[in-house]
C-alpha cells in the first residue's frame, strides 16, 4: 500500500475533468486502499489564482473545495506542519513555482509519492521525492 499526495491540478482534474489524468493516476484514485492526500497549500493555491483571477472555478467555490475533497471524494486533508514551513529553506531551488515546491517539500518530509504532471518535479528525486503519472 502507498500513500499519494496530489498536485493541485491533479486534484483539480479528478474533480472536474478524470479525462485529463493519465491512466496511472485514474487507477491509483479509484482504489480505496490507497490512502490520499490534498494539501492545505493546494487550497491557499487555488483561493489565491481564484481571487487574482488566473483560475476560474466550474460548479465550486474555493471554500468547498476542503469539504468536498474531505467528504465527497474521500481524500485527506494533509495540513502544512510548523517544521515543514521551518524546513522549507532545505529544499534546492529547482523549481521556481512556490506552491509546487512547497508540495514537493510536504510530499519528501511525509513520504508521500506525489501524483504530478510536471515532468520538472523528477529533478528532486535524489532530494527523496518519489512522483508518479
Amino acid at each position: 500500500m502507498n500513500s499519494f499526495l496530489l498536485d493541485t491540478h491533479t486534484f483539480l482534474w479528478s474533480l472536474n475533468a478524470e479525462e485529463k489524468l493519465g491512466d496511472t493516476p485514474r487507477e491509483l484514485l479509484s482504489m480505496p486502499e490507497n490512502p490520499v492526500y490534498v494539501s492545505s497549500v493546494t487550497f491557499w493555491e487555488i483561493s489565491l489564482k481564484t481571487a487574482l483571477r488566473k483560475l476560474t472555478l466550474e460548479n465550486y467555490s474555493p471554500d468547498e473545495l476542503p469539504a468536498i475533497a474531505g467528504n465527497i471524494m474521500g481524500y485527506q486533508i494533509l495540513p502544512l506542519e510548523a517544521q515543514e514551513a521551518a524546513t522549507f529553506y532545505q529544499l534546492p531551488l529547482i523549481h521556481r513555482d512556490p506552491f509546487d515546491r512547497m508540495l514537493i517539500w510536504q510530499a519528501i518530509s511525509t513520504k508521500l509519492i506525489l501524483v504530478a504532471k510536471d515532468s520538472e518535479f523528477t529533478a528532486y528525486a535524489k532530494y527523496g521525492l518519489q512522483t508518479v503519472w
